[in-house]
């Protein structure tokens, strides 16, 4: 027998608008924190003046980092690095799930910046954005699990294809690199996926007449 498509979302086209929407969305935003990554590394680069905007671990003073050390970068590798997985992740995980990601993105801001401040030494400074990235493949990975619809599980195998590394990356395993930043978003991640997995709908997805004639034995 012959695969076709035999049945279609009521109105695909009006679907493909839809999904054309928020992938162009989504885009739209990760480009957007690119630009202003760049535009504050290129303004204020890595000195002296932006330690007191860095989380400091087990210090008053280094709590306001847990707003501001996402946006401070060390070197333009640094910044270029996380902004490449800003554009991949967050195109990614705010086309698929542009509601549960909107709803994330604080907390795993958030907790990037808690898991540096609790679990780092005193005297360092940690800064950047690869905690949030971290943060966005393992919600787009733990959604994958959870929901288990077509496009959630490609999006889940896309981002492990593309960022697995950041699976290990939570651990105390490069010196220099902030884990601590990482894991904090990586749980914050994980819970968000827990919240926030019903905040998207299904995408409806094609029925094949396999699947029919399958039911109509079962039946």
């Amino acid at each position: 027998m012959e695969l076709q498509d035999i049945a279609t979302p009521s109105d695909p086209r009006r679907q493909r608008r839809l999904d054309a929407g928020r992938l162009r969305r989504a885009l739209t935003c990760s480009l957007v924190a690119i630009l202003l990554l760049l535009g504050i590394h290129a303004m204020v680069g890595n000195n002296s003046a932006v330690a007191p905007f860095t989380v400091q671990p087990h210090s008053a003073s280094g709590l306001v980092g847990i707003l501001t050390a996402p946006l401070l970068h060390g070197s333009w590798d640094h910044v270029l690095s996380n902004a490449i997985a800003i554009l991949i992740l967050g195109t990614l995980a705010g086309s698929v799930y542009p509601r549960a990601s909107l709803r994330a993105l604080p907390l795993l801001w958030l907790g990037s910046g808690i898991g540096a401040w609790l679990l780092g030494h005193v005297g360092e400074h940690h800064l950047g954005a690869s905690g949030v990235t971290h943060g966005l493949m393992y919600l787009t990975l733990t959604l994958g699990i959870l929901r288990r619809e077509r496009s959630a599980v490609a999006a889940a195998m896309i981002v492990f294809l593309l960022y697995g590394g950041m699976v290990m990356a939570v651990l105390p395993l490069q010196e220099g690199v902030s884990w601590q930043s990482h894991l904090g978003g990586a749980i914050a991640g994980v819970c968000s996926a827990f919240l926030f997995r019903h905040a998207d709908p299904a995408l409806p997805r094609r029925v094949y007449s396999y699947e029919l004639d399958e039911e109509e034995e079962e039946t």
